[in-house]
């Protein structure tokens, strides 16, 4: 969908189906980096504690990749916006983010500086749209979805395996001692 001020966004639909898990994934704007560092990581972090609290969720699985993040999680509640999940979950990062990034006049945030058609100008910390949404009804393919969510780094050739990077919940599931975020709960086995 072409956007005012030229841009194309595309259009991710949600289906908010009590029961159903969902696999979200979301990226930062145009891709930089700006997961690359351990308070942004953490504020990832509280956000999704905060966010589960708030709005009844179950976190099954995550990973934070410098550039994108990958979800699995389980809304508890009967009525819910995957939409409400993820501002819930990326705008207090964003506005911590950019807060950081004024103070410190970084060029960094020269980079994250979009200038709309009516010369107003924004800056965006995650890339506008909501990212991939896929709801999971069943057990086999949620249990595929942890895999395919703590392998990311390995396939992108950032460790050797899932459990070695911190920023997973791949630590949790193997039981290991330093855990970033523990998880609510774990998928039905099939």
């Amino acid at each position: 969908m072409r956007q005012p001020d030229g841009t194309i966004r595309k259009l991710r639909r949600s289906v908010n189906e009590p029961g159903h898990a969902h696999e979200l994934t979301f990226s930062c704007y145009h891709n930089l980096p700006l997961l690359s560092n351990d308070p942004t990581r953490l504020w990832l972090l509280d956000a999704l504690r905060q966010a589960g609290s708030k709005l009844s969720l179950e976190l099954w699985a995550y990973v934070i990749m410098p550039e994108h993040v990958h979800i699995l999680l389980l809304p508890c509640a009967d009525m819910y916006r995957t939409s409400s999940i993820l501002q819930a979950i990326k705008q207090p990062v964003s506005r911590r983010a950019l807060h950081c990034l004024r103070t410190q006049a970084g060029a960094q945030l020269r980079s994250l500086r979009h200038v709309r058609r009516n010369g107003h100008v924004a800056y965006h910390f995650w890339q506008p749209g909501g990212g991939y949404d896929r709801n999971i009804t069943s057990p086999q393919v949620a249990c595929q979805a942890v895999d395919y969510i703590h392998n990311n780094p390995v396939r992108r050739g950032l460790v050797e395996a899932a459990i070695d990077w911190k920023w997973s919940s791949a630590r949790w599931y193997a039981d290991c001692d330093d855990v970033q975020l523990s998880m609510d709960g774990t998928p039905p086995h099939p």
